[in-house]
């Protein structure tokens, strides 16, 4: 992982930890191209976790966003499934 993404999930974490309450739901929200096979692996991720997923295709239909409310266990856990759908390529974390 790079300076700059180390920095980010760095600040994220201490953001999350001084804030939020821990279990605590969060909203995780991402865009990813309009293929079947990226949308499934968002929602598998998230599988057996008791997430609601939303998805809403672009008017180009080139893109669709995925919005997951899900109840996470502590700000590390937010910071570890950041970096696990990271690894979808075409994927933009909002």
């Amino acid at each position: 992982m790079d300076k700059k993404s180390e920095d980010f999930y760095r600040r994220l974490h201490e953001e999350l930890a001084g804030s939020t309450t821990w279990p605590s739901e969060y909203l995780f929200k991402f865009i990813v191209p309009s293929e079947p096979e990226k949308i499934k692996e968002i929602e598998k991720a998230f599988d057996q976790m008791g997430a609601v997923i939303e998805t809403t295709q672009s008017k180009t239909g080139k893109y669709t966003s995925v919005s997951i409310n899900v109840t996470m266990k502590s700000a590390q856990a937010v910071v570890d499934k950041y970096i696990e759908m990271s690894t979808i390529e075409g994927i933009i974390s909002l």
